[in-house]
């Protein structure tokens, strides 16, 4: 960061550093066309060489300035990015969220956004500091030639700025329903994309299609709205960057003929006229350049304002090393309320010992998934209290979780097992694996070598419910919540993960989330949502 601050000090000195160049550009150009009008022969040659020694500085400055402003730029943009990014990243995957999100928005919200205000740092931020103080740079350099040229000049940045609020604020609106139809439908697409052998299964390609259809239909009418504000802005600063301009000229040019319709307010020669001619452009260029930012600008805000709910979320606890952490005494769970779109649990409130084993039962939809995240620190409950029985919250890496559907990633099923313990030994595992019933698995499949892939492909739903158990018992972690544990089993084997749940249960905390009832009557108490 801070290399970013350095940039926020430089970047404005490197603007009036350009400034400063045009004004010399402008002044040996003026001083050029003055030689040529006044001198004759061979030493009007020589009378060239002091305008064309200060074109040649000014353009040389104006080079330099230019390419330290976006080298400047760039680096404390990818900067700040790498930051913002490695925070929300950390929040994401596993900090304490408001509400359940899609791995399709998450993705959005990780990349997408994160880059859009990457590029409004990299484009917009720079210029707009030069969009404020460069016009009234140049009227001051200006001035001194033709205070009347700098008046006019200044005249003509009032309507202009009353015309880009305008057309500003409509811009940032139409840009926030574009970032929002945007993300909508990089989430869809993820999503759809997950599916699609379910999707071929149940053959709803055409439904599926056409959702896609609407959602790209969505994005390309408000893209389209995004580029009508844009024009529009464009036009309103192509007004007044003509007007001032030609009356800056027509006031020069009838000023040096004697032709103004009033007195004279001020001795215009040659020279002066002319440099204040090649600098009314100047007036008008940093804002030439704000316009064709802003819609980096409105896309960035949109983002900002979308990633700003992260921001006050904590990021997720740093892992405890291997092994029980010591501080865990039992659960205690005070008035726990959870509500988000579509989700509404509790009040709530429950203890557990740190050996015990409780059942959390109620309907399909009743938010019994939910309570454990909350209990994991994965969603930020609406309101309540979760902490250990002696009152401290609960120390990181003290909860171990098995999903309904727990993450697998491409190796060896060896690989999957000892993710929340890298330093296991495989006679650990391998005992571990069989404890919770894939002993049958290892011995038809290659034992722990058995490749595995990011879906699952080749396992069924109970096997990869058994991966997820056989991870949180190798974790050591005192407190296991476990999401429907023996769904998709068997009865002798349910039955077998009944019995490994209450023996665990002797010397850990033990949250099951389920609708069976054999493990219900199992659990030494059931908390009914």
């Amino acid at each position: 960061m801070i290399y970013v601050k350095f940039a926020r000090v430089l970047i404005p000195a490197a603007w009036l550093v350009d400034v400063a160049g045009a004004a010399l550009f402008a002044w040996g150009v003026a001083s050029g066309v003055g030689a040529i009008a006044t001198e004759h022969g061979a030493s009007g040659v020589v009378t060239l060489l002091p305008p064309a020694a200060w074109i040649i500085c000014g353009a040389l400055l104006r080079a330099f300035a230019t390419c330290t402003v976006d080298r400047l730029a760039v680096g404390a943009a990818q900067a700040a990015s790498r930051t913002r990014r490695a925070g929300l990243w950390q929040k994401l995957l596993g900090g304490r969220l408001a509400r359940p999100i899609s791995s399709g928005e998450s993705a959005n919200l990780a990349l997408d956004h994160s880059m859009a205000i990457e590029n409004r740092d990299q484009r917009f931020s720079p210029i707009r500091i030069n969009a404020i103080v460069g016009p009234l740079v140049v009227a001051l350099i200006v001035a001194p030639a033709s205070w009347v040229a700098a008046a006019i000049m200044l005249a003509t940045l009032v309507p202009f700025t009353l015309g880009m609020i305008l057309a500003g604020t409509a811009s940032r609106r139409a840009a926030e329903r574009q970032l929002d139809a945007l993300g909508a439908l990089s989430g869809l697409f993820v999503d759809r994309v997950t599916h699609l052998p379910l999707i071929r299964h149940f053959g709803a390609e055409a439904r599926i299609g056409r959702q896609v259809r609407s959602a790209t239909g969505e994005v390309a009418r408000r893209t389209v709205t995004v580029l009508r504000t844009a024009f529009l802005s464009n036009a309103v600063l192509e007004f007044f960057s003509a007007l001032s301009i030609a009356l800056v000229a027509v006031y020069c040019g009838f000023s040096l003929l004697g032709l103004l319709p009033f007195p004279a307010p001020e001795k215009l020669t040659l020279v002066p006229a002319f440099f204040v001619l090649a600098m009314a452009p100047e007036f008008y260029l940093p804002m030439r350049r704000l316009a064709a930012a802003y819609h980096e600008k409105q896309l960035g805000e949109a983002a900002a304002k979308a990633l700003a709910p992260f921001d006050d979320q904590p990021a997720a606890p740093k892992a405890a090393p291997h092994g029980p952490a010591t501080t865990f005494d039992g659960l205690h769970v005070e008035h726990l309320r959870l509500a988000f779109p579509g989700i509404s649990v509790g009040p709530l409130s429950f203890e557990l010992a740190a050996s015990d084993l409780a059942a959390l039962s109620g309907p399909t939809g009743s938010g019994k998934t939910s309570t454990l995240a909350a209990i994991a620190g994965q969603l930020v409950p609406a309101s309540g209290h979760i902490a250990t029985l002696s009152g401290t919250a609960l120390p990181p890496g003290s909860v171990a979780w098995a999903a309904q559907r727990p993450l697998l990633m491409t190796g060896t099923l060896g690989h999957n097992l000892a993710l929340a313990a890298p330093g296991t030994c495989d006679a650990e595992v391998l005992a571990v694996a069989r404890q919770v019933g894939l002993g049958d698995v290892l011995d038809r499949r290659g034992g722990l070598a058995m490749a595995v892939d990011h879906a699952g492909s080749g396992l069924s739903g109970g096997e990869r419910r058994r991966i997820g158990l056989a991870r949180a018992i190798l974790s050591g972690r005192p407190l296991i919540l476990c999401d429907e544990p023996t769904a998709d089993l068997d009865e002798a084997s349910a039955a077998a993960i009944i019995a490994l749940l209450v023996t665990l249960s002797a010397e850990r905390c033990i949250l099951v989330a389920t609708h069976d009832a054999a493990l219900i009557a199992a659990a030494r108490r059931e908390i009914a949502l």
